[in-house]
């Protein structure tokens, strides 16, 4: 990863400047012809500009304020984003960047931009030293950015780095066991503590929602337990968050029917990877809370003794579950381990699932869809994260009705609710496990992309990594 420090170090070779408005521009030691350049550039709403000294770059930005602080730190980060094109495109691989913005906080957005930006999976490209980003170091002036913020924002690149690079590993470099064995690395760098169940363990634990999906499988499966506790945890209950791990999807006997409707299942354990390096960078910034993370991890195969629909199977909870489509598999992992969770006696439980492609319909990759039981203040508070961060929420409701549509003749509930609600019915199944403040994330839309976006790459997004970070951030801080 691209390294960060203060401090000018380039004597001006490569220097990006931020302005939020052109009367600053007498303050960048310009001379009068570069300075009406700039503003004829700015007057035909070109707002960033290059300009060549030949011993220096000098790469200007104008970010005029927005309607909205979550509109302007979202303009600052597709800046970065930009201006990371801009370095890759002239082969640097030092740049300075100065802010002479009122925002204190223009400089950390536009480098999280940039530095998200700059994100590339090479690890199967054989020329990946062609196309690598050539960008090494990011040098921040002293006043446009403090030590503080500079650390912060280097663990939470780091973290997305590290999530993103979970989701992009093909299933043959990454199962079940292999994905616990990366959270293992993680725990021992960061320092927070990690234990592995494995098939004989959710055997003697009855982990049956697990162990079904589970049994077309030739690989076993793993329950991950990460846990972070300080020694001044400001909260005397675990906060817990838990991942949904399918490694890899088929849909099992319920095979995916759709053209490339496989093609991205890789990424069926973006949950798993998204609260396994928030706690990565829980631990790296040393957050005063107590945090424990679940990861239920298998892959979803429709093997020769794979479940079927029609089977009933008996969770951990001991709540029978009529089967009806192997492909609503992400559910029974969560419900075992949603009660795991208990043990805990939890202050709250955040789950975080690829989990309906009614989802990803609903709102598209422009947002997470949520619900559930968790207080309105503790929601209030996952809004106005999702703003900053702009990682956007949608709250669905949890109605009764909708407990109506799982409902079995012969179990206690079904997998599925019909063609009508997938996503709340998927989300009021895993209510029936919980008896806790808990909210259920639904990153379907947003987890892996198709297409290129200012700081989202393809593939793996990390997307919903710094709302998570952020609300937990600002618990430390309440």
């Amino acid at each position: 990863m691209i390294s960060l420090n203060i401090g000018m170090a380039l004597a001006g070779q490569v220097l990006i400047q931020l302005l939020d408005d052109e009367s600053q521009i007498p303050s960048l030691s310009f001379d009068t012809t570069e300075e009406s350049y700039l503003r004829e550039a700015f007057d035909r709403e070109q707002f960033a500009v290059f300009i060549n000294r030949y011993a220096e770059r000098h790469y200007v930005v104008l970010t005029k304020q927005k309607s909205t602080d979550t509109a302007h730190r979202e303009a600052l980060r597709k800046a970065g984003a930009e201006a990371g094109l801009w370095l890759k495109s002239i082969k640097a691989t030092q740049a300075g960047i100065v802010s002479h913005s009122v925002r204190p906080d223009a400089a950390f957005h536009f480098g999280q931009g940039l530095m998200l930006g700059a994100y590339q999976f090479l690890k199967y490209r054989s020329d990946a030293d062609k196309i690598r980003h050539p960008l090494q170091a990011l040098h921040f002036h002293e006043e446009s950015m403090s030590e503080a913020a500079l650390t912060e924002l280097h663990i939470l690149c780091d973290a997305a780095y590290r999530a993103r690079d979970l989701v992009n590993e093909p299933l043959n470099a990454l199962s079940a066991e292999g994905l616990a064995s990366a959270i293992l690395q993680m725990g021992q760098s960061a320092g927070f503590r990690v234990e592995v169940l494995g098939k004989e363990d959710l055997l003697r634990e009855g982990m049956g929602g697990i162990l079904a999906v589970n049994r077309g499988s030739q690989d076993p499966p793993t329950f991950s337990i990460l846990e972070y506790k300080p020694e001044h945890a400001r909260n005397e209950k675990p906060i817990v968050l838990v991942g949904k791990g399918v490694v890899y999807d088929t849909g099992g006997l319920s095979l995916k029917p759709t053209a490339n409707s496989m093609d991205r299942m890789k990424s069926d354990m973006s949950g798993a990877a998204l609260v396994s390096a928030a706690m990565y960078a829980a631990a790296k910034l040393k957050l005063p809370l107590h945090l424990v993370a679940l990861v239920p991890s298998t892959d979803n195969r429709p093997g020769e003794n794979a479940y079927v629909p029609g089977d009933v199977i008996t969770m951990y909870s001991g709540k029978t579950v009529e089967v009806l489509n192997t492909d609503a598999e992400g559910r029974l992992l969560l419900g075992d381990a949603l009660h795991w969770a208990k043990r805990y006696e939890p202050e709250l439980v955040l789950d975080f699932a690829t989990l309906t492609g009614a989802a990803s319909v609903a709102v598209g990759e422009h947002g997470i869809v949520c619900m559930g039981t968790a207080s309105e203040e503790q929601k209030a508070a996952f809004r106005a994260a999702g703003e900053r961060q702009y990682e956007r929420l949608v709250e669905y409701p949890l109605w009764d009705e909708y407990g109506e549509q799982i409902k079995s003749d012969i179990a206690d509930i079904k997998n599925v609710g019909g063609p009508s609600g997938g996503a709340i019915t998927a989300g009021k199944f895993l209510q029936h496990f919980t008896d806790y403040p808990w909210m259920h994330f639904d990153i379907a839309g947003v987890s892996f992309a198709t297409t290129k976006k200012p700081y989202l790459p393809l593939g793996g997004t990390a997307y919903g990594l710094r709302m998570l970070l952020d609300f937990l951030k600002n618990r430390a801080e309440r």
